[in-house]
């Protein structure tokens, strides 16, 4: 009888440790993908800036060493991240594959598409003001015939881009605050579970420092399985992120990364210490009367 009743305290022991381990690792999961967001909000933010692009429509009279010229020196501008020239012949095949037919048998020799350059700038440089002074500058060749860009949608997207950074910074505070709320209450059961144990212990003398050290480490090394086990998922993540999107270059900033792992590991350790302290220390200020409310 007494061997089933130490058997079903020790599964309802290793029940305790494992939900706790659970609760810390998915709180603090949580927590470091919303801090793999934060750390690659702008990394995001300036890929889709780096789709936008400037198209440059040049005349028919457009001579090819203007057109050459004009492209080194688009290469060669700082603001530049890529162009791409489109050839009248290349724009008509183009068109005819978006509208699913062959327009020009209808028009004969005569192609009335213009050659045309599109230019993809670095993020730094997508805004209206830099856009527009580029644009005007561009504008004064004479073998330019126009220059268009989505204005509405780069206002749209700087403007986007600081309320998402705005939020997530948001988001990432309230889930530290919840992880640490949680992760202390399962700490906190744990420990209620063991009130009795601790005011025995005090009882026959021990001091609360003596009482408090197994049950601090126990916590501790529960806390940093947990943070472990939520580093590992926050690597599968990155891992899956990175192969389904190598443009965004998830992996280059390793400082960064490697940081937010340590903090992760280290939160983990700093919230079941102070957790475990403070309720070890509440139970031991408890008389044995209120040990039963």
């Amino acid at each position: 009888m007494a061997k089933g009743f130490e058997k079903y305290q020790k599964r309802r022991l290793i029940s305790s440790y494992i939900s706790v381990v659970v609760s810390i690792s998915l709180v603090l999961f949580l927590v470091g993908v919303l801090g793999i967001l934060l750390i690659n909000t702008q990394k995001v933010a300036n890929h889709f800036k780096e789709q936008v692009a400037m198209s440059i429509y040049l005349k028919d009279q457009a001579k090819e060493i203007e057109i050459d010229q004009l492209q080194k020196q688009l290469a060669l501008a700082e603001y530049t991240k890529e162009t791409k020239y489109t050839s009248k012949e290349d724009a008509a095949e183009i068109y005819k594959a978006e509208i699913g037919e062959d327009f020009m048998a209808f028009l004969g020799d005569e192609n009335p598409l213009p050659q045309s350059i599109d230019i993809y700038f670095k993020a730094d440089y997508v805004d209206e003001v830099q856009l527009a002074e580029i644009a005007r500058d561009l504008g004064e060749k004479d073998f330019i015939e126009e220059i268009i860009y989505d204005k509405p949608l780069i206002e749209l997207l700087n403007n986007n881009i600081q309320k998402i950074s705005f939020w997530v910074l948001v988001i990432c505070i309230i889930f530290t605050f919840v992880a640490v709320l949680l992760i202390n209450s399962s700490i906190r059961l744990s420990v209620y579970s063991k009130r009795f144990i601790i005011k025995t212990m005090q009882m026959v003398g021990a001091t609360k420092s003596f009482i408090r050290r197994p049950f601090i480490w126990k916590s501790v090394k529960l806390g940093m399985i947990g943070a472990v086990v939520a580093m590992l998922g926050m690597g599968t993540v990155l891992y899956f992120l990175n192969e389904s999107y190598p443009e965004l270059e998830l992996l280059f900033d390793h400082l960064l990364l490697g940081l937010l792992f340590l903090i992760v590991f280290l939160l983990g350790i700093a919230i079941t210490y102070l957790s475990t302290f403070f309720a070890t220390q509440r139970f031991l200020n408890l008389k044995t009367d209120e040990l039963y409310y």
